[in-house]
């Protein structure tokens, strides 16, 4: 019986013997190339099934100058952003749309040190067939990297200080402007506003978005304060608007996550919402839904993000011609404005 379990993988001259075709014909159906006829396709895909062959990944790669490997790109070094409710949701979205193909993830922390330079290595000697890149920060030399190798690369957001060919992104921009008007609807006149880590594009944008809504009703910004994306980076910056605008009725903040925290901070200094502070955040995330009261949002297709980039990437990997993406957001409200 053991003996049985351990016998040898049927190869590749078997499988085209049992299909009756020659070695060189199996080898083309079972790497998908071009110019095989239906009929020698449909008898090495019985060939296979019956034999139960399975394909040398290192002798396919050679034949096809494909690894079946993709890379997902964060520029971080922390393993527990993988666990953050956006970038689970992101990867949700990369998974199933690989599960339509046999191609496999390689999720990549690359801010700097060891995770960089495996990153760079792996790109240099075309370690996986392209790469989709996240959460840049300015002027990110993994930019650079990932341009230098010549590989496919997707990047989901735009970066700080380029255009790159291939890239799908949120109305990001927009959607604060639906917050920061929906704000100015309640007639609130004092908004200040929460923003993400400045120098990433999606921060700038989020914050143009609400000073354009402000400027368009004839109104000024009436104070900022930088957060990181995180609860506790919101609840300092709260806390630090509460002090320099006390007057302050209405927040816009560029993240759920860091309007959990400023939802926090106003509850600490006794100001009720949204009665006297009105409050919007960002992405409609599962915390909108768990704070006291539930949070209005702009909801952007976090899922969709990820299925979309993948989908452009393999796109580009086949030779096919793909445009930008920019996926639209809407408000969600709730208790909190």
């Amino acid at each position: 019986m053991a003996a049985e379990a351990l016998r040898r993988q049927p190869t590749l001259d078997e499988v085209a013997a049992r299909a009756g075709v020659s070695r060189s014909a199996a080898s083309r159906a079972i790497n998908n190339a071009p110019h095989v006829s239906r009929a020698t396709r449909a008898a090495v895909e019985r060939a296979v099934e019956e034999l139960g062959y399975l394909p040398d990944r290192t002798a396919r790669a050679l034949a096809t100058r494909r690894t079946g490997i993709v890379a997902l790109a964060v520029s971080h070094d922390d393993p527990q952003l993988f666990a953050d409710p956006f970038f689970a949701q992101v990867i949700v979205g990369v998974s199933a749309a690989l599960e339509e193909t046999d191609l496999h993830l390689l999720l990549c922390l690359a801010s700097a040190g060891r995770g960089r330079a495996r990153l760079t290595y792996l790109l240099r000697t075309r370690g996986v067939d392209g790469i989709m890149l996240m959460a840049l920060h300015g002027d990110d030399p993994l930019t650079r990297i990932v341009q230098q190798a010549g590989l496919p690369a997707v990047y989901g957001g735009l970066p700080a200080h380029f255009r790159p060919r291939w890239y799908v992104d949120a109305d990001n921009a927009g959607g604060a402007r639906l917050a920061t008007e929906h704000l100015i609807g309640l007639g609130r006149t004092r908004i200040v506003t929460i923003t993400g880590e400045r120098g990433t594009e999606v921060a700038e944008a989020r914050h143009r978005g609400y000073r354009e809504a402000l400027i368009m009703a004839g109104l000024t910004p009436h104070g900022t304060a930088e957060g990181d994306f995180t609860e506790a980076g919101g609840a300092a910056a709260m806390t630090a608007l509460l002090e320099r605008h006390p007057d302050l009725d209405a927040v816009f903040a560029a993240s759920d996550n860091m309007a959990a925290g400023a939802l926090r901070a106003l509850a600490s200094a006794g100001r009720a919402v949204p009665a006297e502070v009105a409050v919007v955040g960002f992405d409609d995330l599962g915390i909108a839904t768990r704070t006291d009261p539930p949070l209005t949002t702009v909801h952007q297709p976090i899922q969709a993000l990820g299925g979309e980039m993948t989908r452009m990437l393999l796109g580009v990997i086949d030779g096919q011609d793909r445009v930008p993406v920019v996926l639209p957001t809407h408000l969600v409200r709730r208790g909190t404005a």
